[in-house]
């Protein structure tokens, strides 16, 4: 008889879980927010061991993790009036993939510039972001 070990459990990167707070999960994957109040920035990372690309979920995961970047996006949006969003999925600090979604304005402090960098984080005041989670969760329906 052959036993096999259980797949290992998923687990948040060290390098997100130290810059997030969490929103709350999806089918696929955390919500978290950046901690930084200089922009709306919230990650999606799908709850999947091992995986660094997009590519590394199969087509069903895929069309989750889209629908769910849709999803957030529009909460977002929504939530923010935001003038455009920045959409991208990098890796190259942190290898587990995970999704970042910016909510930007015109004029912003690094307006056209990426976001990466570019300032200092600045702290969250604790009731602010606490609105703008309470706001984020009533328009997402994070579990």
């Amino acid at each position: 008889m052959i036993f096999s070990s259980p797949p290992p459990e998923w687990q948040l990167h060290p390098g997100l879980e130290k810059d997030t707070t969490l929103l709350g999960d999806l089918a696929l994957s955390r919500v978290l927010v950046i901690e930084d109040s200089t922009f709306p920035w919230l990650l999606l990372v799908p709850r999947r061991f091992g995986v660094a690309e997009i590519i590394d979920l199969d087509e069903v995961e895929q069309a989750q993790l889209m629908t769910e970047i849709a999803r957030v996006s529009r909460a977002l949006k929504a939530v923010t009036g935001c003038d455009k969003l920045n959409i991208a999925a990098l890796g190259n600090m942190v290898p587990q993939l995970h999704v970042h979604i910016v909510a930007r304005r015109q004029g912003d402090a690094t307006w056209p510039r990426p976001v990466w960098g570019a300032l200092p984080p600045r702290p969250h005041d604790p009731a602010e972001l606490a609105r703008f989670k309470a706001a984020l969760r009533e328009k997402i329906w994070v579990m």
